[in-house]
């Protein structure tokens, strides 16, 4: 994976083969982050990485100026490599080890974005519940979004919220937000 604009521009990160992860595609997140680049500026915003694997989404992140960065991950493999990437590019990352339904049912923050990568396996009920408790629990700054990666064969549309997506190739981004 490389890290597509910004600061590290074009800097590969080589993840051990040995992680639970389907990492982004570099163009599904070329594809998000032109999306992202006229909604926000990066460096005032704050970011929830969920299921945070590689930390390739968070990185982009780092790379274009945000600051303020949580990533949850219930794998110790991932939560390593992540912490060893920021620590090597000096990226403000905080990492949290965790399953990500019981960080969302006691998170205590708020924040502009929140991405979530969850397993393309996951049921449609397990995807519900990751809207359902961002929005049950307030955990979004007006003006926010969550945004869900899936697979073309998972449909998101008909959750509350939901605004619209994006495909790339076979990524999907659904946005959803309060209107």
């Amino acid at each position: 994976m490389r890290i597509i604009s910004g600061l590290y521009k074009s800097r590969k990160i080589v993840a051990p083969k040995n992680l639970p992860v389907r990492p982004t595609t570099d163009m599904a997140k070329e594809g998000l982050f032109n999306v992202l680049n006229n909604l926000y500026y990066f460096d005032d915003i704050s970011v929830l990485d969920l299921f945070a694997g590689t930390g390739n989404i968070s990185y982009e992140f780092a790379s274009r100026g945000t600051t303020s960065l949580i990533c949850v991950d219930q794998d110790f493999g991932c939560i390593k490599f992540i912490n060893q990437t920021a620590e090597t590019f000096k990226m403000p990352i905080q990492t949290i080890k965790s399953d990500v339904f019981k960080y969302l049912e006691k998170a205590n923050i708020q924040t502009n974005i929140i991405f979530a990568d969850p397993p393309y396996g996951f049921e449609d009920e397990q995807f519900f519940l990751i809207s359902e408790l961002v929005f049950k629990n307030n955990l979004l700054l007006e003006g926010g979004l969550l945004i869900i990666e899936h697979s073309k064969h998972t449909i998101l549309s008909n959750q509350d919220f939901y605004s619209y997506s994006k495909n790339y190739g076979s990524n999907v981004f659904s946005f959803f937000e309060i209107k």
